[in-house]
């Protein structure tokens, strides 16, 4: 298994840049293909598989929680499908079977184009593609056992198995004609004509011979195949039927999802509506009843999934759980706080988020901003509202303060506005950033909005730059503007605002290319200092620990600034497209760039060379680095997720070298979450890959216990797992007989019954040989006992040992006494007959001394089989001379463990000394 990972990595393995590492995509949840769910047996919780692009994700209903995510497709997923065993998966006409949602087990390769169903039959996998071609194909050998190819006026757009038709799929057209069409014989059974709308859904119902057929137009028919008979029509108002369940838990109702975000709840007992509900903003790709459960799954191309649960007084449903992410790409990403563990998106959807990096459960949504958030408090979230602001293009945050006031704040696209919001209390704030100056309709320059924003360290004041050449400074607590530099600041649109650690210099530079130093805390007029760059800014970023600034040009140009000496210390050039972000590292080594030419470049301030650059799909529009420098956060255009890229440098020696700039960077796929592609694999591996899974079951059913060996190493002495009072106990018997001793004796039942003749032995065995004889004419009456063995049946097992030396088996039975059985056995050892019952009991003792397994209880019995027999043992020499064996072990085994107490102990005590 080893040998074949080792393969399967170099097979697959992609390009990397010198510093960093594809990791992961954070953010993304569902597409516009439907959701699956598997039951797992071994979890006894059902799986969600939810399609998210080129890969999919597996949840756990339970509490949502990510369990895995594939490897990427050579292209998106068009289709989905699930059984016991196998999770399949339709991309790039090919077919891939995936065992635990992470290794390819099997490809089928035949179609001429993309697939668009998918449904597991048996042993079996049906699969229909864009030339309207189905096939079924066989699981196991990966081979085509029936090829149907259809004519153009009946155009497969559903495929179902009905509950006990045997060999049968029913076929759904987009000319609204339905088929029952046996797939061993390919015969079409019988050809239902329904409605000319499109069938865009088939549904089997609980009931038997009856399928839920759901049209475009908006229609649902409840059909009884057996008899070709329309039970019921139905027909929601939100447009065409995407997706039908049925709940199985008891109540009679159907839930259908339309295309418009909605979900109908119909009882088919009373044939009417009995509730509707609007779950997403966008369509409703999956909803899904789980089985025996009041629960329903949907899922939505809005990048959310939702859980529902019947328990409304009315039948209706709320929401139990959801998962969601950004319905519109990002737009502006930061890490926040200090542990590298939050990174706060603002989308196109005018949203503010935090994802974690750790787990998805820690997500936090701090809603949408809004001019008027009491009214916008009324409006359901999925109406239109008037007072929507325009989605947040820059924020910026500071962890000082945090639970006293605000500690966010963001500028909108277009906007003169600016707002804040509060991470502790995930939501936004109640202060507006705007001067009186702004509030005069009269003035000419009225079409004013922001273009830059910045938090000073302390958490107290925010600078807003605006592109009328202004920049303002107003306190956060309050919202209050508590000052202006310049009047205005600038000529020209302000493009970077920048703010020292201590609060005593502001920088400010706009599109002309003036960079301007200000005093903070003064009212002034005029700046302290100005420089004038060759070309005009786009965006200014700082490292404060450091005091320099970095300067991104509109000419493409990166200039480095130290605010000490207020000179340009270093100058890079080597993009070819705007510059769309930058970011410092967390000692500040580095510069990583972003441009629309869709590399990402690092530069080294030490050397002033580029040691890294690479290329990917999508250009990155906004970054943000870890403040412990061990991810790199990259947004990318038309992409709902965040992408992290590992920094090799944290866990692997990297050698660094200078590398031209302008030479073309090598094309790196955005991360995915394993390091696997399936197209990619040779029929050599995926034979062996297929030998080492058909050997196993299912793997999401198999009992992951690790089962601990008897022994790890001859030379390690193990303990038993038995309960410490079976050992314990067994020096301490007669203090514990004494305080249990009754204080009255028993009552002595007036009419005892009569005793059956049982044999000697702790557990009760009934003496059927003397039943017979009395009953024989000639013979006597007298019990024959044998007069030479009063051994108990343990004692007789002990003394069988010295022919076949099986200790093992006398070790197991005393394992199942109990202390005083123990007691009462080794007590009974027979002195007599030379003492060879007890000579065999001192080389069991010997054996268990010699395994060095259960140490412990071959303590407690040699130290009751000495305190029994002391006496009586040195008159055998033969035991004497077991029991000089047993010494030399017993010496043996305590210096070994002394030594290893010993050093622990005095490690011990040295570590405290040193905390200390």
């Amino acid at each position: 298994m080893s040998n074949l990972k080792e393969n399967l990595g170099n097979c697959f393995k992609k390009n990397n840049g010198a510093i960093f590492k594809y990791n992961r995509v954070i953010g993304q949840v569902s597409n516009q293909i439907p959701a699956i769910i598997r039951y797992i047996r071994h979890r006894k919780d059902n799986l969600i598989i939810t399609c998210v692009g080129r890969s999919f994700q597996v949840y756990a209903s339970s509490h949502f929680r990510l369990l895995h995510v594939s490897g990427q497709h050579p292209d998106d997923i068009t289709a989905m499908a699930a059984d016991r065993r196998h999770i399949y998966t339709a991309s790039n006409k090919c077919i891939y079977a995936w065992r635990a949602g992470k290794h390819v087990k099997n490809v089928y390769r035949g179609h001429a184009k993309n697939v668009h169903t998918i449904l597991p039959f048996g042993c079996h996998l049906i699969a229909v593609d864009e030339d309207n071609v189905l096939k079924v194909w066989n699981i196991k050998e990966a081979g085509v056992y029936l090829e149907v190819a259809f004519k153009e006026d009946f155009k497969v757009t559903a495929v179902a198995h009905p509950s006990t038709y045997v060999n049968k799929i029913v076929l759904g057209s987009e000319q609204g004609q339905m088929k029952l069409l046996n797939v061993r014989n390919n015969r079409v059974v019988y050809t239902f004509n329904l409605r000319s709308s499109r069938v865009t859904c088939i549904e089997p119902a609980p009931a038997i011979n009856v399928v839920a057929v759901g049209h475009q137009d908006g229609c649902i028919n409840l059909i009884d195949l057996q008899y070709n008979q329309i039970l019921m029509k139905l027909k929601q108002d939100w447009g065409t039927v995407l997706d039908i369940t049925f709940r199985t838990d008891g109540p009679p109702v159907m839930v259908s999802a339309s295309n418009h975000g909605y979900v109908a709840f119909w009882n088919l007992e009373e044939k009417k509506i009995l509730d509707q509900l609007q779950v997403h903003e966008n369509a409703v790709s999956t909803a899904i009843c789980l089985p025996n459960e009041p629960l329903m799954l949907t899922t939505s191309s809005d990048n959310s999934m939702k859980l529902w649960i019947f328990d409304m007084i009315d039948g209706g449903a709320r929401m139990l759980r959801i998962r969601e992410g950004h319905i519109g790409p990002p737009l502006c990403i930061r890490y926040h706080g200090h542990n590298g563990s939050t990174i706060l998106s603002s989308g196109e959807d005018c949203s503010l988020r935090a994802f974690s990096t750790i787990t998805e459960t820690f997500n936090r949504n701090f809603g949408k901003a809004s001019y008027n958030r009491k009214s916008s408090k009324k409006k359901n979230r999925f109406q239109d509202d008037p007072h929507r602001m325009p989605p947040i293009i820059e924020f910026t945050s500071e962890t000082t303060c945090e639970k006293e006031w605000d500690n966010i704040a963001a500028i909108h696209a277009g906007t003169l506005q600016a707002t804040t919001w509060s991470f502790h209390k995930s939501r936004m704030g109640q202060n507006r950033l705007m001067p009186q100056k702004f509030y005069n309709k009269n003035r000419p320059d009225i079409f004013v909005e922001t273009t830059c924003i910045v938090l000073t360290h302390c958490g107290n004041f925010a600078i807003i730059g605006y592109s009328s050449g202004d920049v303002e400074k107003y306190n956060m607590q309050s919202g209050q503007h508590r000052g202006s530099y310049g009047n205005p600041a600038h000529k020209a649109a302000v493009r970077g605002v920048v703010v020292d650690n201590l609060n005593q210099m502001l920088v400010s530079g706009c599109s002309s290319g003036l960079l301007k130093f200000w005093h903070f805390r003064e009212k002034v007029e005029e700046p302290w200092r100005t420089m004038r760059l060759l070309e005009g800014i786009a965006f200014m970023r700082s490292h404060r620990d450091s005091s320099i600034v970095a300067v991104a040009l509109i000419n493409y140009i990166i200039l480095v600034i130290d605010l000490d000496t207020k000179g340009i210390i270093r100058k890079f050039e080597g993009h070819s497209a705007k510059l769309n972000d930058l970011t410092f590292s967390p000692d500040s080594r580095w510069i990583i760039s972003a441009s629309m030419d869709a590399t990402i470049k690092v530069w080294d301030l030490p050397s002033s060379y580029m040691i890294d650059q690479f290329r990917v799909e999508k250009p990155c529009i906004s970054m943000t680095m870890s403040p412990t420098g061990d991810f790199l956060a990259t947004a990318h255009v038309s992409c709902l997720g965040i992408y992290l890229w590992a920094n090799r440098t944290l866990f692997n020696r990297v050698s660094l070298h200078s590398t031209n700039p302008h030479v073309d960077a090598p094309l790196v796929e955005l991360p995915s979450n394993l390091d696997v592609e399936p197209t990619k694999v040779s029929k050599a591996l995926v034979d062996e890959h297929e030998l080492i899974f058909n050997q196993e079951e299912n793997l999401e059913q198999i009992d992951f216990v690790y089962l601990t060996p008897r022994q790890l190493s001859n030379n390690v002495i193990s303990i038993s797992n038995l309960p410490a009072p079976k050992w314990q106990n067994l020096l301490d018997l007669d203090i514990i007989k004494r305080r249990n001793k009754p204080k009255c004796p028993p009552n002595v039942p007036k009419l005892a019954p009569f005793f059956i003749p049982t044999l000697s032995g702790l557990e009760i065995e009934y003496d059927v040989s003397t039943g017979n004889v009395g009953r024989k004419k000639s013979g006597s009456k007298i019990s024959k006992h044998s007069l030479g063995n009063h051994l108990t049946n343990f004692a007789n097992l002990v003394e069988i040992t010295a022919s076949s030396t099986d200790y093992e088996t006398v070790v197991s039975r005393l394992k199942q006494m109990n202390p005083a059985d123990i007691d009462f056995e080794v007590k009974s050892l027979d002195p007599l007959s030379d003492g060879k019952v007890m000579i065999q009991f001192a080389k069991i003792i010997q054996h268990m001394l010699l395994s060095n397994i259960d140490f412990e209880l071959v303590q407690s019995y040699l130290s009751i089989f000495l305190r029994h027999h002391g006496l009586a043992l040195f008159e055998f020499s033969e035991v004497i001379e077991n029991l000089k064996n047993v010494t030399k072990l017993q010496e043996a085994s305590w210096d070994k463990i002394e030594k290893k107490l010993m050093f622990g102990i005095g490690v011990v005590a040295t570590l405290r000394n040193f905390t200390q």
